[in-house]
This record gives structure tokens, sequence and C-alpha cells, in this order.
């Protein structure tokens, strides 16, 4: 490492340890709800018990969702390896509350890529649109929520489900604070207390000592390779919030009349309860690695999003190169410094899902796990790179490093 890198990385330590302070208050708060869920929930040995075909009378699964139930705030929770992805635990909860002829509406713009398909945005003969299911959008203004315009529309009582999107995904906003939510969801219950309102958590859980169901969201959805795994779980995701709700998911996942009652463990609650109990530590891993690469980022040139010492709703971090190859380089880089796969070079391509070429970095434990260090981009204008995860900071910082001699070489 050149030496004024390394000066500047020694000042920059310097500078964000009173952001790591805030950062370790939170993990702290985060480890002591986890913890008392555990034993309020008397976890065992045999809770790390596996069953196969249906699944039936599994305690440990059971149990499990218990204790994901009360680390969220939430009646119920339905925690499952079946659950491919974020984006699969996302068509669940959708497909599990709308009938056809009924109206969702997204407060925040248009929702991540990869629900397009699932939507209709993107013709598809299995979309909400192919059961008769409407779609409407209210863009939001800056990064605020257009409360007017959202309070206008829910009056008429005609939107069975509302739905926000908490990280960023790859718009070039803001994430959606706790606060935000908590004053959308009021403004909408006073004038329609009856309309569902869902909120995808993904990349947002444990970076602050509350979850939005504690802001008044009625349904919450996240992937387990991304915070809630803890980088040990290998794969599953969860729908969490009132009880009438969880149900109709879960008999979306299963099938009608079986619901919760069913559905294999097959080895993987030992994973799921080790993962959320190490995923407050994590989170806070991942922040750091965001806050440092931030402030080394924005003192190297590039623009990024959030500053350093700005309070944070998910884990993402986002630098703007306003050049494609600067922003392979980067992602390339990120790669480079990886422990799986460091010696394989990502190159942009043809993503399902996305209607750009995308170029993902990630040499993971588990394959596409974005609470480990990983970077994304889609290879559009301005150039962005969407960077999140590590599993320690140590790891974290070494993978930034890597990444931005990477980019310097090119300078």
């Amino acid at each position: 490492m050149e030496k004024e890198l390394i000066n500047l990385v020694n000042d920059v330590q310097e500078e964000i340890k009173p952001v790591f302070d805030k950062i370790d208050e939170i993990c702290e708060q985060n480890s002591k709800k986890v913890l008392n869920a555990f034993q309020k929930n008397k976890v065992s040995e045999m809770h790390f018990n596996s069953t196969s075909g249906y699944g039936y009378g599994d305690v440990g699964r059971d149990t499990i969702e218990s204790i994901f139930a009360e680390v969220l705030g939430a009646e119920d929770a339905l925690v499952r390896s079946q659950f491919i992805s974020g984006t699969h635990a996302l068509t669940v909860c959708l497909f599990g509350l709308l009938r056809p002829g009924d109206t969702v509406l997204s407060i925040n713009g248009k929702p991540y890529d990869t629900l397009d398909s699932v939507i209709g945005i993107e013709e598809n003969p299995c979309s909400l649109k192919s059961y008769n299911i409407n779609y409407e959008q209210i863009d939001l203004i800056g990064n605020e929520f257009n409360y007017e315009e959202i309070a206008k529309r829910v009056e008429k009582k005609d939107i069975k489900l509302i739905i926000m999107q908490r990280s960023r995904g790859y718009a070039l906003r803001k994430s959606l604070s706790l606060e935000n939510i908590k004053k959308v969801v009021e403004t909408v219950r006073r004038v329609n207390s009856e309309v569902w309102i869902m909120c995808d958590n993904c990349y947002g859980e444990f970076v602050d000592t509350q979850e939005p169901l504690s802001m008044g969201v009625d349904v919450i959805v996240g992937s387990l390779i991304k915070n809630l795994g803890g980088g040990i779980a290998p794969n599953g995701g969860y729908i969490a919030g009132k009880k009438e709700l969880v149900d109709l998911c879960s008999q979306r996942l299963t099938a009608p009349g079986l619901g919760k009652e069913v559905g294999p463990t097959l080895g993987i609650n030992k994973s799921f309860l080790q993962g959320l109990f190490m995923a407050p530590s994590v989170v806070a891993s991942s922040l750091k690695t965001a806050v440092f690469a931030s402030r080394v980022l924005e003192k190297l040139g590039y623009e990024v999003d959030p500053a350093f010492n700005e309070k944070r709703s998910d884990i993402v971090q986002t630098i703007k190169f306003r050049d494609p190859e600067l922003l392979i380089r980067f992602c390339q880089g990120i790669q480079k410094g990886s422990p799986i796969d460091s010696n394989t070079i990502p190159e942009p391509w043809n993503m399902p899902g996305y209607t750009d070429k995308v170029i993902m970095a990630a040499g993971t434990f588990t394959a596409g796990s974005s609470i480990e260090l990983s970077c994304d981009a889609p290879i559009r204008a301005p150039y962005v790179a969407f960077l999140q995860g590590g599993l320690t900071y140590e790891y974290g910082k070494l993978g930034i490093i890597t990444a931005i001699e990477n980019i310097l070489k090119v300078k």
C-alpha cells in the first residue's frame, strides 16, 4: 500500500471513532434484545434438531419463529429456508395478501428492479397484473414521501395494500428513515384505518434499535442472507407482523389449510439461530465498513451517500464514479479483496430480473450474501456502486483498501 494511502486510512480511522462508538451502542442494545428472546424461549440443543418430509411438529422451527417475532416486535413470524431470496419472500407476501381486483400502492416510487416482473411493470404471465391485481405508485419528492398525495389517494379506501421499500435499491435516493416511516403511517391512518401497510425491510434490520413494525407498519419482509442471517444462515427469509397477515402469507408459501404447520427444516435450525445471535455484531461491522468506505472515498474526491457521519437507515453505501471503467474496477477490486474467488474477475452481464447489465462482486461464503462484503451496480449513468456488508470490520476495511488500490492504478 502506498504511503499516501496508509496516511489517509490512519487519519480516517481516527476521525470516524465517534461514529463507531454510536454503532457499538446500538449493537449492544440489539444484542440484549436477541439474548433476552433466546432466554425467554428457553433455547436448548434440542431446538437444533432437524425434520424432513412434511415437517410436522418441528419445535425448533416454531421456536425460531417465536424468537424472530419477539426481536422484530411482531405478533407472529414466518421464518423459512423455503424462501429462496428476499424477492421470493416479498412475492409470497404480495400474493398472500392481494386478491384479483385489489390495488396495491407503492409510496416511494418504483420498487427494486427484481419486482418488475412480479408486479407486472415488466410483462409476465405470472405477475400480479396477470391476476387482475392493480398497481399504482406515488413518487417521492426528493427524499420525502409525498404525504399530501398519499393521504388524498388512500382516503378513497379502495387500496388494499400500501408497500414501501426501506433501502434505496438501485434508486439514487436516501433510504427511508424510521422517523419518515412513522410519519407516513400516521398520515395514512388519519384517513384510512383499514389499509394494510407493508415494508420491505431488506438491509435495514438492526441498523437502529427499532424496526418498522414499531412505527405502525403491519408487516415486514426480509432475507436471511442479509442482516438477520448474520453471515451464517445459508439461505432463507422471513415475513413478520400481524398474526392474521403472517397466516395468509404462510398459506401462500405452503398450501391453503396447511400454512405454518408444515415445512421441514432439513438441518438448518442451528444456522438460523446462530445467525440471528451474531446478527447485531455483524450488522455493526457492516456499518463500520460502510462508514470507513464513505469517508476514505469522499476524501479521494468521490460523491458518497450517506456521508460518514450521517444517520443511517440501512447498511448500503453508494459511491458515484461517473465513469464506467472506474465503477467496474472498484467492483473488481472488492472481489480481489474477498476470501472466496479472489482470483476471479467479475464483468457486467445481463442478469435475470434487471433491465441494465449488472456487475456483482461477492467473494462470499454464501453465494450472493450481501451481509458479507459485496458490491454491485447497474451499468448506467452516473455509474454508482452499491456497497454493503462486512462480516468483520477488519476484513471489510481490507477489502475496501484493495478496491481503492485497484482504481488508483488507472488514475
